[in-house]
């Protein structure tokens, strides 16, 4: 006989208390949603959910978080994304890093250069409504893939919109961190 293990202290799903729940982290209630809302309605519903939710810190290191197994396959300027977090924590091509990452949309935003030691690498993905890395994961399905970034990164980045620029977010991740 197998005893159902009692819910973590929180919410009674679960779920830690004091930190707000994210609808779209749930692709049928974002397919739902982007049914009957414009696309620009619905990227704004979102991104203030996941403001308000914050970094889930579940995958922080870019070559292992779950959210971003899809863009770790994708070959861009001849090179998969999982090859390029190698040759960055390998220390190799380094003059190559910035513009192999900027292909998906992602910023290297500070490095060691070093050659010995880790990399302590912090990469920025643009979430932004035109991201790069968009068309990817909406071309697999995953429409949803903002929140999903978002339970896995570090830190989050939202920068709200003014009358000259859009809304931007960016999920912070790290590479090859010092211990």
């Amino acid at each position: 006989m197998t005893t159902k293990k009692p819910p973590a202290p929180g919410k009674p799903d679960g779920t830690p208390a004091g930190r707000p729940d994210n609808p779209f982290i749930d692709g049928g209630f974002y397919d739902r949603v982007r049914d009957y809302t414009e696309r620009d309605a619905t990227f704004s519903k979102e991104l203030k959910a996941i403001a308000e939710r914050g970094a889930g810190k579940a995958g922080t290191d870019a070559r292992f978080a779950p959210s971003l197994e899809l863009l770790r396959g994708v070959v861009k300027k001849g090179v998969s994304l999982d090859a390029m977090f190698e040759r960055i924590v390998q220390g190799a091509d380094s003059g190559l890093w910035e513009p192999w990452l900027a292909a998906y949309g992602i910023e290297l935003r500070g490095v060691s250069y070093g050659k010995a030691g880790p990399r302590n690498a912090r990469l920025a993905l643009d979430m932004s409504l035109n991201a790069k890395a968009n068309p990817l994961f909406a071309n697999a399905g995953i429409r949803n893939w903002r929140s999903l970034v978002a339970e896995d990164c570090a830190q989050l980045q939202v920068e709200k919109p003014t009358v000259e620029t859009a809304a931007k977010a960016y999920a912070i991740f790290f590479l090859d961190a010092a211990e």
